[in-house]
């Protein structure tokens, strides 16, 4: 049992490396910031911005976790993601990574009715409601 009690912290290779890489980006800027080397400020931020990137790929490659808990089996850092290879369902970095992949056959998001006037109900009446634009 651990400080926090029986939980699954979600402690994985993709983020303990990418904890590790901005922690010594951020270490890296500060530094260069007191010595006032303004390329080292830069180079501290790109590997920021480098471990967010690095993050992202270990976690498409299997090393990450999917949100929420997991069982308690797959609590050991070193533990492999099987379900990461088709993608995780409600996963921004996986719908990013994989936008092919991870989208299922079936409707279009943000697909809908035809532009143009569309029955509107309101207190059990129906009206036509104006098109926008057009008075």
């Amino acid at each position: 049992m651990s400080a926090h009690g029986d939980v699954d912290m979600g402690h994985t290779v993709a983020g303990w490396t990418g904890t590790a890489l901005a922690l010594i980006g951020c270490t890296g800027a500060g530094a260069a910031v007191c010595a006032a080397w303004m390329p080292g400020v830069w180079l501290g931020l790109g590997l920021v911005a480098a471990a967010a990137v690095v993050t992202w790929v270990l976690h498409l490659a299997g090393w990450g976790k999917t949100g929420g808990p997991r069982p308690r089996t797959e609590w050991d850092w070193r533990t492999r993601d099987a379900g990461a290879r088709t993608g995780h369902a409600h996963c921004l970095g996986c719908r990013a990574g994989r936008r092919a992949a991870a989208t299922a056959p079936g409707p279009v998001r943000g697909a809908g009715p035809a532009l143009g006037p569309q029955p509107v109900e309101s207190a059990g009446q129906q009206f036509e409601a104006a098109p926008i634009g057009r008075a």
